[in-house]
């Protein structure tokens, strides 16, 4: 049995196939889009992020540099996003690199050091290199704060705070705003 079409139904009938195929295609879950959650690794390096960049805010050093240097030195677990580089508030762009422990250049070439797991002759050594020169230094294992670092961090699940060394302080050449030494006071009373 031959039925015969005509050209406007043959011409109607294939675009509404290829329509019908096209929308089922798209509409299939593998062609979307996954989300990509964030996850509480990637809250936590983005939240330690905001806490340094605010800590070297209100930091001044004898000579200012136009372009903060950040060295990130050791294995580190929340630098991931400040080592994409990083602008602070008031725009002044932070330099962020890597650099090792034993690097004779840390004490010209850094003005702030962020520290992660270091052996105790590591960080000696550092200190020591650093101890004429003005250089903040953040340390990422609160556990080193009688060591050395002018600023220890505390990372919990979704909030970052510090705790501050005040002889540190007062001995590194760096000025820190008091309003920085109040936040640090003020968050290590909370629960």
């Amino acid at each position: 049995m031959d039925v015969a079409v005509s050209s406007t139904e043959q011409y109607f009938g294939w675009r509404f196939r290829l329509l019908s195929l096209c929308l089922l295609l798209l509409s299939t879950p593998c062609l979307a889009e996954p989300e990509v959650p964030i996850n509480l690794a990637d809250q936590r390096a983005k939240a330690v992020t905001q806490v340094v960049l605010g800590i070297l805010s209100y930091a001044r050093w004898p000579t200012e540099p136009a372009q903060l240097q950040l060295c990130v030195i050791g294995p580190t677990e929340y630098t991931d996003d400040l080592l994409k580089g990083a602008t602070q508030s008031s725009g002044r762009p932070v330099q962020v690199r890597r650099v090792l422990a034993s690097d004779p250049g840390i004490a010209s070439d850094c003005n702030a050091v962020y520290l992660g797991k270091l052996s105790a002759d590591e960080r000696s050594g550092l200190f020591t290199s650093l101890n004429t020169k003005a250089v903040l230094s953040i340390s990422e294992d609160r556990d080193q704060c009688t060591v050395g670092s002018l600023f220890c961090l505390h990372v919990r699940d979704e909030q970052v705070s510090f705790e501050v060394n005040l002889d540190s302080v007062a001995r590194s050449g760096v000025r820190i705003h008091p309003s920085v030494l109040q936040l640090s006071r003020r968050r290590a009373a909370q629960p």
